[in-house]
């Protein structure tokens, strides 16, 4: 099987078998004025791995292998979002309200959508999700089962939050996952870091870390 040289040893998968998840690469965080900055966090860093992701995708598109975007977002009344969610946060705006790019969090709005430079192609899956994580309450693992994968590598934002609660998902289902390392990013980064080591610790007892060019030269 191809291999890629990884933490905390090297990832094997089957060739023709292996898909990339960009999780929430969407302009309510990554850009200002969305949801993210709202919440009073510098969006810069994760604006800025933006070029990384796509480097990670167009690897993916070259070598012919699914790719999948999702989005968290809402229905716009709202039925798919607990209350115990829209009252976190205790700022001056929450999921729902009107925003500078819109209604936040809500599906259709314009801050709901993924960054231009990573906008999905035709064949391209992109999956609205109401929680953190990818597989709750969304189709995902039966695309997955379809197309008969079982190994997958993420990216995207934020990485200790809906990104790792994705892996943990993932790895509950029976799938071998991949973090790309620099193309997954925080508003704190300690919390990345921490994140990082977790997913690798106990020989990978979520799964396996490597940076972006690694992953794009074993697709190669």
């Amino acid at each position: 099987m191809p291999t890629i040289a990884a933490q905390p040893y090297e990832y094997s998968f089957p060739a023709g078998r292996l898909a990339l998840i960009v999780i929430d690469m969407q302009r309510d965080f990554v850009e200002e004025g969305g949801f993210g900055s709202v919440l009073g966090n510098d969006v810069r860093p994760l604006a800025k791995i933006v070029p990384t992701v796509r480097r990670l995708i167009d690897g993916f598109r070259a070598a012919h292998l699914p790719i999948i975007h999702t989005r968290e977002g809402h229905k716009p009344d709202l039925s798919d979002c607990p209350p115990s969610k829209r009252a976190r946060g205790g700022g001056k705006l929450t999921i729902g309200d009107e925003g500078p790019m819109g209604r936040i969090l809500v599906d259709g709005e314009p801050g709901n959508d993924l960054v231009s430079e990573l906008a999905a192609r035709p064949g391209e899956a992109v999956i609205v999700k109401p929680g953190k994580g990818a597989f709750y309450a969304t189709h995902l693992d039966d695309i997955l089962k379809r197309d008969g994968v079982g190994h997958l590598v993420l990216a995207g934002v934020t990485t200790e939050v809906c990104v790792q609660t994705t892996m943990r998902e993932a790895n509950d289902r029976g799938y071998e996952c991949l973090l790309a390392e620099d193309a997954t990013e925080s508003y704190f980064p300690e919390f990345k870091a921490a994140t990082l080591a977790m997913i690798r610790a106990q020989g990978g007892i979520v799964g396996w870390t490597a940076p972006t060019d690694t992953i794009v030269k074993a697709l190669r």
